[in-house]
């Protein structure tokens, strides 16, 4: 495999206030990562995530909503699991912290085609609606707690 290595640097938004609960959320900075190897080797925000937190995300339909697309055994409990994606039981033996990580950030580093939105990009994107452009949908730390729950689906 080609080592890659690319440093992404997104630049400094405006702060915007929020009405109701909306998906997207406009960070003042995008932190600043590094691609090596197919992945993001180091945290977005410097600590752990809390994988109770990314529990909650995965299955929250206006935030990391995995349940869309993916099985996940953990939440049988949750309705309406999709078969778009792959299921995410075993996730975690098959891919890396920093690879699942680089996943949800972009998926569409791996596959162009892929219809996985990229949960922490803002700008290249497309039809995306005018009250959520130039936002993410997840904030950093939010990214790392939902990789700190993957991490658990071995």
């Amino acid at each position: 495999m080609q080592m890659r290595k690319t440093t992404l640097i997104a630049g400094v938004l405006a702060v915007a206030s929020m009405i109701g609960t909306q998906s997207a959320f406009s960070a003042s900075h995008m932190k600043k990562y590094t691609i090596e190897n197919d992945a993001i080797n180091t945290s977005l925000t410097g600590k752990p995530g809390d994988a109770a937190k990314g529990r909650k995300l995965a299955v929250n339909r206006k935030k990391g909503n995995c349940l869309a697309c993916h099985v996940i055994s953990d939440l049988k409990d949750q309705p309406f699991h999709g078969n778009v994606g792959p299921s995410l039981d075993g996730v975690a033996d098959r891919y890396t912290e920093g690879e699942l990580r680089l996943r949800v950030v972009n998926p569409k580093f791996f596959h162009s085609g892929s219809i996985m939105p990229a949960f922490y990009k803002k700008s290249g994107l497309n039809r995306v609606i005018k009250k959520f452009k130039d936002k993410t949908i997840l904030t950093a730390q939010e990214v790392e707690d939902v990789v700190a729950y993957l991490k658990t689906l071995k």
